[in-house]
């Protein structure tokens, strides 16, 4: 499996969220959720062709791996389940060991809002024996991938971007702000109250229920990790075996997360440790022969870009992009990425040089699904999530004000993490403190102690909250996704054996890189 990105770093400080208008989950809450689903948790999945057209890459893989699709009808508002239903697609991989079945083990790459049901055989192939004894489920969370969607019609996306370098780089991003919710609005009013993780729990547990299975279990990353959390907060004697992967804080859900001070400082750490690299390798990678050099670089090409927008190909690149973009490449320690974002940055010195400058590749998809619509049904899905799931400022002073103080502190990455969004002109966001996740339902945490976007704290955060679950951490490394994505015998030897077994570690555990 390849690591998840979230929208991006932002994204990714990331994952979390609420509901709109929810009560304190807690256990004994299952009989009450359950009053009036009958009809939900009996009806038939008609299993069948994951291919929609001849057009249809991402389902004919499917079908080639094997792999079934369907739709489950659940209510749009489950305190009114006699009323509006809304489809989720879901995809399963049956268990290859029958003689050692285990259940279903629903799966979950964060976003949030990102579509899981194409990854499906990669998780059955990362999983290898121990997957071997699941159903392998994957489910695009509602108003997701294949389920019934929100897309606002987005010509850009907000998420990451930065408040920029000055006042009228700020004044932009409400603008912008403000034009992508009303699109939300005008397309979705319908729909968007309902957006929320809480919800989404409730969705899992109507496909457990039909896919006729006692208990469900999860592994989810990222802002999958507060989806698991209120799972099992919600249906506590419903939870199989719950992996929870670079887990963010079940306290500070939804857009809340995003302007967590201790990642931005993490983000600001971590692009020296890579200047510090590029100066090393300035042979091969031509960004200056010093940390400092490589991160005046760095900064101006941000402060050209705020006087005018820098042309890359065929895309306007300003202050309000080249955080997120620089940010993103951050995520991970690999030589890859610190390669990558060397070769951008090269690219934005070139076009603030020269006038303008070809993109890579892969810089160029990026800049695709920053400044085109490429991605706005994906978008639109998981800002309706994010501010669902948490309440959000709506006094556009109040962003500037935070804006300010976090440029004090870290002068490129502040202003992304404090940068005004569309959530401050939502429709209708939930109230504050409405729902706390506190149980002592067994789970496996895992975390990268140097994660810059779901930092060990906010792992820690979960570990408090789920007070009957164990944490192991990975020293030494800033991944952000773990478990079968970083290599580690330590810990996919650790995951596997609770996933086998369904017994935890006996303590906390720490690996080594």
């Amino acid at each position: 499996m390849k690591r998840p990105r979230l929208g991006a770093v932002l994204a990714a400080v990331l994952a979390t969220t609420a509901g709109v208008g929810i009560v304190p989950a807690q256990a004994g809450t299952t009989q009450d959720a359950d009053e009036g689903l009958a009809w939900f948790h009996h009806q038939a999945i008609d299993w069948k062709s994951c291919q929609h057209g001849v057009d249809d890459a991402d389902g004919r893989a499917l079908d080639e791996a094997g792999v079934q699709c369907g739709d489950v009808r659940v209510p749009l508002d489950y305190h009114r389940p006699r009323g509006r239903t809304i489809t989720v697609a879901v995809a399963r991989s049956k268990a290859t060991d029958p003689a050692h079945y285990a259940g279903p083990l629903l799966i979950n790459l964060g976003g949030p809002a990102n579509p899981v049901l194409s990854r499906v055989p990669e998780a059955r192939q990362g999983l290898g024996e121990t997957g071997a004894r699941f159903d392998i489920i994957g489910m695009d969370i509602r108003f997701s991938g294949r389920s019934t969607p929100i897309d606002c019609g987005w010509p850009a996306s907000w998420l990451p971007r930065s408040a920029g370098a000055d006042r009228e780089s700020f004044r932009r991003m409400v603008t912008m702000s403000n034009d992508l919710a009303s699109r939300c609005v005008r397309a979705h009013a319908d729909l968007l109250p309902y957006a929320s993780a809480e919800n989404a729990a409730r969705d899992m547990d109507v496909i457990r229920a039909v896919l006729g299975a006692p208990k469900l279990s999860f592994l989810g990353y990222s802002q999958g990790s507060y989806l698991g959390a209120q799972y099992i907060a919600q249906f506590p004697q419903r939870a199989g075996r719950i992996v929870l992967d670079s887990a963010i804080d079940p306290n500070r859900p939804g857009v809340a997360i995003l302007r967590d001070r201790t990642a931005t400082a993490r983000h600001e750490a971590a692009l020296r440790e890579w200047a510090g690299w590029a100066a090393a390798h300035d042979a091969s990678v031509h960004l200056g022969t010093t940390t400092e050099r490589v991160l005046e670089t760095v900064n101006r090409v941000y402060l050209a870009a705020a006087r005018t927008p820098l042309r890359v190909g065929a895309y306007l690149v300003d202050d309000t992009i080249i955080p997120g973009v620089i940010g993103t490449l951050l995520v991970g320690d690999s030589e890859e990425n610190a390669l990558e974002l060397a070769a951008t940055v090269r690219v934005l010195a070139r076009a603030t040089d020269n006038g303008s400058a070809e993109p890579t590749p892969a810089f160029a998809a990026t800049l695709e699904g920053q400044l085109t619509g490429r991605d706005s049904a994906q978008r639109s899905a998981a800002t309706a999530m994010l501010c669902g799931d948490s309440p959000a400022s709506r006094n556009v002073q109040t962003y500037w004000r935070d804006v300010q103080a976090a440029r004090a502190e870290a002068p490129l990455f502040g202003p992304l993490a404090s940068n005004i969004n569309p959530c401050a002109f939502w429709p209708r966001l939930p109230r504050a403190g409405a729902t706390r996740i506190r149980t002592g339902v067994p789970a496996l945490i895992v975390q990268a102690a140097g994660d810059i976007n779901a930092t060990l704290e906010m792992g820690q955060a979960m570990h408090r909250a789920l007070t009957g679950s164990r944490m192991i951490t990975l020293a030494g490394v800033r991944d952000h996704g773990v478990y079968l994505f970083r290599g580690s015998a330590c810990v996919d030897t650790a995951v596997n054996t609770y996933l086998v077994s369904g017994n935890l570690p006996a303590s906390d555990l720490t690996c080594s890189p």
